[in-house]
């Protein structure tokens, strides 16, 4: 491979070509520290030009590429395998905002560029990018389309997909695919964009988009209630569907285990309602009009709530500060989890409709099958994705028990998806960690269209192989 990396060389810095073991370790694991891989080179390309002429050599000595962006995904989506012979293209170089469209509330991003700086820019400019995570310190906007990324407002604004109107892609070939127009309606056959939102980094390597904006909330009330079960938190749900309608933008679940894992490494993050109830509901309303139509509605509403017993207790956020305790609570639920020591993390969605039954009836199965483990259940239930993860016992070491019970468990959980007809991945990808579960799930025609496509994008597989699906 001397001769690669010497072609390498001819337009890429040493800096920016790393081949030195303690160099390319950063690069090598991903965030659960699940996947370790090896690498034969880790490449900081600062152009788009730069990603295509990589990309073209690698076709011609047929190596393999892994895409990487801020290396924050649960899947093993952005890391090599073990053989050493692929290489990573990270994007953190490419991180300029490009341009701010405030006529066309659009504004136009590398793939590098870090969610929580596209977040600021836009407000600077009066306007909201709600694509929002947990990881939107440090994961990449091109992280985030290659996975279709979902995070806190969906509810209202969609998954990335939604929010994205144009891309600019490096193909198999290496060829620059410029589709950054920001149209809402461009009808002109099949949509490319679609295409490789989602794909991670398997049919084409993203390099810029066109993302769509909205006008900055006048004002936003956050409250947390407390519910008996999850039958009166999707009536909750349908409650303020039905009253506050497109002013609802946040609808998380917590269980009492998830907010009592929380408050144990966390003990700042100890719930305000009384008594920690079975279920704590994160709501939040943003609104364009006034702060006194929102609070005043949000009132009315939990009134309303209170009078047909779907909830115990609540407390409304006095100030902003309070408001983002509330979201934060949220949000260490995840890092509380790395603390105890690794989980069986599952990433599912349910029809609305079912939600009370696979909860009920999974709850009872793991319990009844692993007596002593801990259903760590908490997401965004307003568009019927669960963070559906197991802790072991807490007597038993969290290694062993997950290297002994791993795959039953998993089986378990995704049978009952498939009971609710729901999917066994919401908004973390398939990556690796999926990769053989998906036939199962999409059955065998919408696999072999996915294995014909990425056969007919990327014919020698040197786009993230071995990742989302397999030729």
């Amino acid at each position: 491979m001397q001769a690669f990396i010497t072609q390498l060389q001819t337009f890429l810095k040493p800096s920016f070509l790393l081949t030195v073991e303690i160099d390319k370790a950063p690069y090598l694991t991903d965030w659960r520290k699940k996947f370790t891989g090896k690498a034969l080179a880790v490449l900081l390309p600062g152009t788009t030009d730069e990603v295509a002429k990589i990309v073209q050599l690698c076709a011609e000595h047929q190596v393999a590429i892994v895409p990487q962006g801020g290396h924050t995904g649960f899947c093993g989506g952005a890391t090599p395998d073990t053989s050493g012979s692929q290489i990573i293209m990270n994007f953190k170089r490419m991180n300029q905002i490009l341009d701010v469209d405030v006529a066309n509330q659009t504004i136009t991003v590398e793939a590098g560029c870090i969610l929580q700086a596209i977040q600021e820019k836009a407000a600077s400019h009066g306007f909201l990018f709600p694509l929002s995570l947990g990881a939107e310190g440090s994961c990449m906007i091109g992280g985030n389309l290659a996975t279709n990324a979902g995070g806190t407002n969906v509810l209202r604004y969609g998954n990335t997909r939604d929010l994205c109107l144009g891309l600019e892609v490096v193909t198999a070939k290496g060829e620059i695919w410029n589709g950054l127009k920001g149209l809402r309606k461009d009808n002109t056959g099949y949509d490319l964009r679609d295409l490789f939102i989602g794909s991670e980094g398997t049919l084409g390597i993203i390099t810029t988009a066109v993302l769509k904006l909205y006008p900055l909330p006048i004002s936003q009330w956050a409250t947390l209630v407390a519910t008996d079960n999850i039958a009166s938190t999707i009536s909750l749900l349908n409650l303020f569907q039905k009253r506050a309608n497109s002013l609802l933008t946040g609808f998380e679940m917590m269980t009492r285990d998830s907010l009592d894992l929380n408050t144990k490494h966390f003990p700042h993050m100890s719930n305000p309602l009384k008594g920690n109830p079975p279920y704590t509901v994160l709501i939040e309303l943003s609104d364009h009009e006034s702060e006194e139509h929102v609070k005043d509605l949000l009132q009315s509403v939990l009134e309303e709530a209170f009078e047909s017993n779907l909830i115990t207790d609540a407390v409304i956020a006095s100030n902003l500060s309070q408001a983002n305790l509330f979201w934060q609570m949220r949000e260490h639920i995840t890092l509380a989890q790395a603390e105890e020591g690794a989980n069986l993390k599952h990433d599912i969605t349910i029809p609305l409709s079912s939600l009370d039954s696979f909860i009920t009836a999974t709850d009872q199965i793991i319990r009844s099958k692993y007596p002593g483990v801990r259903v760590i259940n908490f997401g965004h239930l307003g568009d019927g994705n669960l963070h559906y993860n197991i802790a072991p016992p807490s007597d038993r070491d969290p290694k062993s028990f997950n290297q002994e019970n791993e795959k039953p468990i998993m089986e378990l959980v995704y049978g009952q998806v498939e009971r609710c007809q729901g999917s066994i991945s919401a908004e973390h990808g398939i990556g690796q960690l999926k990769l053989m579960d998906l036939r199962a799930h999409k059955g065998d025609v919408a696999h072999d269209l996915m294995r014909a496509l990425k056969t007919a994008l990327d014919p020698q597989n040197i786009l993230n192989p071995h990742k989302v699906i397999s030729i």
